[in-house]
């Protein structure tokens, strides 16, 4: 956001960790993926909430339910889609690309300092460890030779689980 105007600029990295944090509630309620909407002029957008079948719930600046009437969440008014993973990412201070837009995560100001590539790194490094350490069980026993595509994947939006799932499905 500029300090010329209180409206949002359709820049995930510009929302605030504090909305980002009611937007994830919202998230562990209602569905795995969020979808911002570019109409409206305040500082912070509407957002629909996806499930897993598809289907979509509204919520207004405030996380309250919205009727939506027109293309809020079409075309040129809406950004990409976002993860739960990448909404995490973004109130640790990382912004993710959105999902299927090919674009690698960049680093961003947080806290008025650049955030570090190594740290970036290090993000990655915890949440793949994390889950190998949650589905071992699961997984096949290479998997581990594969880090660094799985890696490359969640940089380019795929969370955790869906680098994971990509990886087995095209090498064993």
């Amino acid at each position: 956001m500029t300090t010329r105007s209180k409206r949002w600029n359709g820049k995930f990295e510009n929302l605030s960790a504090d909305f980002l944090r009611a937007v994830l509630e919202k998230m562990n309620d209602y569905g795995d993926r969020v979808q911002f909407s570019l109409a409206g002029g305040s500082a912070e957008p509407s957002y629909q909430v996806i499930n897993p079948q598809d289907k979509k719930i509204a919520f207004d600046n405030r996380h309250t339910l919205l009727k939506t009437e027109g293309d809020e969440f079409s075309g040129a008014n809406a950004t990409g889609v976002y993860t739960a993973d990448q909404v995490k990412a973004a109130i640790a201070g990382f912004a993710p690309a959105s999902s299927g837009s090919g674009r690698a995560v960049k680093a961003v100001r947080a806290g008025g300092t650049r955030v570090s590539a190594a740290r970036l790194e290090e993000q990655f490094a915890t949440a793949r460890y994390e889950y190998y350490r949650n589905n071992r069980q699961t997984l096949p026993p290479g998997i581990t030779g594969h880090t660094e595509e799985i890696t490359s994947l969640m940089k380019q939006g795929k969370s955790v689980e869906e680098a994971f799932d990509e990886v087995v499905r095209k090498y064993f």
